[in-house]
């Protein structure tokens, strides 16, 4: 049985199904790689992965412990930073958070639980770590469609999305270096502000596309220069996303209009040359490439997108900046 794994149900069903699932972190030529080993094999030192990305790492210790009660603050502490930082790295290198990821495995494995028949479906709910069986069926159905009482009456799996431990492929740039350091002074943003999820994000050019006609036009516009930022990101990767410009002064904007206080700060500032519809791979390559690999930390502060006169929005291309706020 997996350390700290209680056996649930009178024939074991559930601590088998998820001892079955345990995986680790192979030791092979690629660092990031995950395959399934049996639980003896299972790593329990982070020295065992300490060649690993943050996202890597998370997802080491994520399928090393979805059967326990974990937190952001433990996936991070466990990948060596913050949980800051460790939102931002696994929304970058896997499109979507890292606890909606924990979320949907376990009821990936209940469902394989469910569809072998398990008797107690409140046993595989506390298995999978909710409290009741009203909040599992919730979320259950949310996740597949079905209730747990018709995965586990069809008895079989064929028509859910389950979602599998994920293989920490690397796609970052092979170099990847800020082209200089900022030391900002405090600035306003104005502009149109949204919320968004992993998913929902590729709905930002939208969000450009509306503010565009106001660029030059906003009351108090300081210089040419418009701005992406994204800022309260939550342990569930939601997050605020605002196109704007620097003002002055917050009078007299657009009733439409979010503001954002940037206080003093200090930046690394990267450059993005290639097609904007390419960003993700940078963004990616700066908090799973160069942040740890560097001696900075990443500071809990908005980070933001730089969008000078050369960047031409119609075509996406002539390049933008890309600023990550760093602890002094």
């Amino acid at each position: 049985m997996l350390p700290g794994v209680a056996q649930v149900g009178k024939d074991g069903k559930i601590a088998r199904f998820l001892r079955a699932s345990a995986i680790a972190i192979k030791r092979s030529g690629r660092p990031a790689s995950i395959s399934r080993v049996m639980p003896d094999e299972q790593p329990n030192q982070v020295s065992r992965v300490s060649s690993m990305n943050p996202v890597g790492k998370a997802l080491w210790f994520i399928e090393s412990h979805y059967a326990k009660p974990i937190t952001l603050e433990e996936i991070a502490d466990v990948a060596s930073v913050s949980r800051y930082h460790l939102s931002h790295a696994f929304n970058a290198a896997l499109g979507q958070p890292a606890m909606r990821h924990l979320r949907a495995r376990r009821l990936s494995e209940a469902a394989r639980a469910l569809a072998a028949g398990a008797p107690d479906i409140l046993a595989v709910a506390l298995a999978a770590q909710y409290g009741s069986h009203e909040a599992f069926t919730r979320a259950f159905r949310e996740q597949f469609g079905l209730t747990p009482e018709q995965v586990r009456a069809q008895g079989h799996l064929d028509n859910l999305q389950l979602v599998e431990p994920m293989t920490m492929d690397e796609t970052v740039l092979a170099k990847i270096e800020p082209v200089r350091f900022e030391n900002a002074k405090p600035m306003l943003i104005a502009g149109l502000g949204q919320r968004y999820t992993c998913e929902s994000s590729k709905n930002i050019p939208a969000l450009w596309q509306r503010f565009g006609p106001y660029i030059g036009s906003v009351p108090h516009q300081v210089g040419k220069i418009a701005y992406g930022a994204c800022c309260n990101t939550d342990d569930e990767g939601n997050f605020d996303y605002i196109c704007g410009v620097e003002v002055s002064d917050f009078s007299d904007l657009p009733k439409e209009f979010t503001r954002l206080r940037l206080a003093a700060q200090r930046y690394a500032v990267f450059a993005h040359r290639d097609h904007i519809s390419t960003i993700r791979r940078t963004v990616n390559s700066i908090w799973n490439k160069w942040l740890p690999e560097s001696k900075h930390h990443a500071a809990d502060a908005p980070n933001f997108e730089r969008y000078g006169p050369e960047f031409d929005p119609r075509s996406g291309n002539g390049g933008l900046e890309i600023w990550i706020p760093l602890k002094d």
